[in-house]
C-alpha cells in the first residue's frame, strides 16, 4: 500500500487520537495525526489529500460503532486508521466482543469504501516496563494483529515500539499521566504509522 495525493484519510478512536481535536482549528488536535500530516505536508508540498481526525475520549469499540456510519463510512476514506483499545481493557469489554464488533466494522467499511486499512495496536497504561499493568492490554493486542491479518490492513506494532523504547530509554518520558502521549509519545506513535505505511 502506499499514500498517493487528494487521498483522503481517517483517524478513528479513543482520547489518544483525539488529543483536543475539538479545540483546535483544523479539527485535527495536536497529537499524532497533526504529526502525520505535518510530515507529509512537509515531504510532499504538492500533494493536497483531505484529513479527518475522529478520535474521542474515552469511547471504546461499542462506541465506535455507535457513530461509524457518520464519522467512516459518510467520508468515504480511502485510508482508515482504526486505534481503539485502551478503554476497552479499562471498561472490560469481552473479547469476544470487541473482536465481534471490530470485524463487524471493518467489513462494512471494506463493502462501503473500499478504503485501504491501517490498524494500530494500543500503546500503554504504564511507562514502567515491568509493571504487570500492561500485560492486561495482551488479549487486546493479539486480536488486533489476528484482525489485520484477516483483513489485510497494515498493522502499525505501537504496543511492541512503546515497550522497546521504554526499556531502552529509562528515565525519559513518553506521557504525562502513564496513558496520554506527550509530544515525544505523540511523535513516536507517528513514526511508527509512517513507517509501517511506507511513508518515511
Amino acid at each position: 500500500m502506499k499514500l498517493e495525493d487528494k487521498q483522503s484519510l481517517v483517524f478513528i478512536g479513543d482520547s489518544i487520537t483525539d488529543c483536543g481535536r475539538t479545540e483546535d482549528q483544523e479539527g485535527l488536535g495536536g497529537g499524532y495525526v497533526r504529526m502525520i500530516r505535518d510530515y507529509l505536508y512537509v515531504s510532499r508540498p504538492a500533494w493536497t489529500p483531505r484529513w479527518y481526525n475522529r478520535g474521542v475520549s474515552g469511547e471504546t469499540i461499542v462506541d465506535l460503532r455507535a457513530r461509524w456510519q457518520e464519522d467512516v463510512i459518510a467520508l468515504q476514506p480511502d485510508v482508515l486508521t482504526v486505534s481503539i483499545g485502551i478503554n476497552d481493557e479499562w471498561k472490560q469489554v469481552p473479547i469476544a466482543e470487541y473482536v465481534r464488533l471490530y470485524e463487524e466494522l471493518l467489513t462494512e467499511t471494506k463493502q462501503a469504501t473500499g478504503a485501504a486499512l491501517v490498524l494500530m495496536e494500543t500503546t500503554i497504561i504504564s511507562e514502567d516496563p515491568e509493571d504487570g499493568k500492561n500485560e492486561r492490554l495482551t488479549p487486546y493486542n493479539e486480536a488486533i494483529r489476528e484482525i489485520a491479518a484477516r483483513y489485510d490492513a497494515v498493522l502499525v506494532p505501537q504496543n511492541r515500539s512503546f515497550q522497546s523504547y521504554l526499556r531502552r530509554q529509562q528515565g525519559k518520558t513518553l506521557t504525562y499521566d502513564q496513558v496520554h502521549m506527550n509530544s515525544t509519545g505523540n511523535w513516536l506513535i507517528a513514526r511508527n504509522w509512517l513507517e509501517a505505511y511506507g511513508a518515511l
